[in-house]
């Protein structure tokens, strides 16, 4: 299993639907980053990084990280010692969770190919082999959200989240009014302002949106606004989600110890890591909050690392948003995408990831590439 080559590649993902955020709205297309490790023995592991400017970083920053900085640890290392390099990582280079994600993803699927067991074996054991799955509202298209929302229902899906903020309240009022009425009594709604809502008078509007009976509504306001985040925590009857404001274990801590949320969506982005992410759900497991599987804009690799990481941890009991690839993406690069069923994303049979990667579709994304 040693590493004798490693390939980072710049991506551009082309669009089916413009997205709007109470961060920021993307449309047209999105970089993205895709790492591969190459072994002696002819095995490959691969990996994807989803980076948002607005959100944590740039796919360009990424890519540097892996290209300088991540690759010297990997380039002639067993890929068995992939905890020793994710720490020597974490020394190398301040922050960067996607590129160091992206990196352990790819590792991970080594090992897995060369063991003959899947990801989410080598990282805890399948718990689950399906996910609920969770779809996004957040085309500014309303009509064409509302069609979107009948097709999923149609392939039964059940959980529903709105994003809010990025217009003004009467509208968003407007918004989940209309998706309620199309809503069967088994579907979950939730609503997610990503961070779109002042301080100074959220209490007061998410009391208006309690009406609608939301399941959770994630990070209301600024992510370093954690006081405020524990505010509305106590103020309203909703359980509170908190996803930009827990990137870290450590902040998952502070979560538990000021209590700013009632439940945490881990990202594997925002993690860094698959063992950070396993902390960040131990901690909020041991907490009495359950965890969400939130996403970026990850296409068929990323996705499909969650997958492992929500079938093999028993804290994720909130559904999680693994379908990018299928609703958002216009470029497939999986040979066998991403498997959407009976509204869940299940867990793929094969060693590693169990994945084969379209080298055709992704070359076709690809904008360059190191190494």
């Amino acid at each position: 299993m040693i590493i004798d080559r490693m390939q980072v590649r710049l991506t551009r993902w082309p669009l089916k639907m413009t997205r709007k955020h109470g961060v920021g709205d993307v449309a047209d297309t999105l970089p993205g980053v895709v790492v591969s490790l190459h072994t002696k023995d002819g095995l490959t592991g691969w990996g994807e990084a989803a980076p948002w400017s607005v959100f944590s970083g740039t796919a360009e920053a990424t890519v540097a990280a892996l290209d300088v900085y991540l690759r010297p640890l990997v380039i002639g290392r067993d890929a068995r010692q992939f905890a020793r390099i994710l720490a020597e990582a974490d020394r190398t280079i301040v922050g960067h969770p996607e590129a160091k994600m992206a990196l352990d993803m790819a590792l991970h699927d080594l090992v897995g190919k060369a063991l003959g067991v899947s990801v989410a074996e080598l990282i805890g054991g399948v718990f689950r082999e399906s996910i609920p799955l969770s779809v996004s509202i957040a085309n500014p298209d309303f009509d064409a959200d509302l069609d979107f929302a009948r097709a999923r229902l149609a392939e039964g899906i059940r959980l529903f989240k709105v994003k809010t903020g990025f217009s003004t309240h009467a509208e968003d009022m407007s918004r989940l009014d209309r998706l309620a009425a199309v809503l069967p009594a088994d579907a979950s709604l939730r609503i997610d302002y990503n961070q779109g809502l002042a301080a100074v008078d959220a209490i007061r509007t998410l009391r208006d949106v309690e009406a609608f009976r939301p399941a959770f509504i994630e990070q209301p306001v600024a992510r370093d606004r954690r006081d405020a985040m524990a505010e509305i925590t106590r103020a309203i009857d909703t359980p509170i989600l908190a996803d930009e404001s827990v990137f870290s274990p450590e902040e998952a801590v502070e979560c538990v110890r000021a209590r700013f949320a009632d439940a945490v969506s881990i990202k594997l982005m925002k993690a860094g890591s698959f063992a950070r992410g396993k902390a960040i759900a131990a901690i909020a497991q041991a907490a009495g909050m359950p965890c969400y599987g939130g996403t970026m804009y990850e296409a068929g690799i990323a996705l499909t690392a969650g997958i492992h990481f929500a079938a093999s941890t028993p804290a994720m009991t909130l559904g999680a948003e693994y379908y990018t690839s299928a609703f958002v993406l216009g470029t497939e690069i999986l040979a066998n995408p991403v498997r959407l069923e009976a509204g869940a994303s299940w867990l793929p049979a094969g060693p590693g990831l169990g994945i084969t990667v379209d080298e055709t579709a992704l070359k076709s994304a690809t904008v360059e590439a190191q190494g």
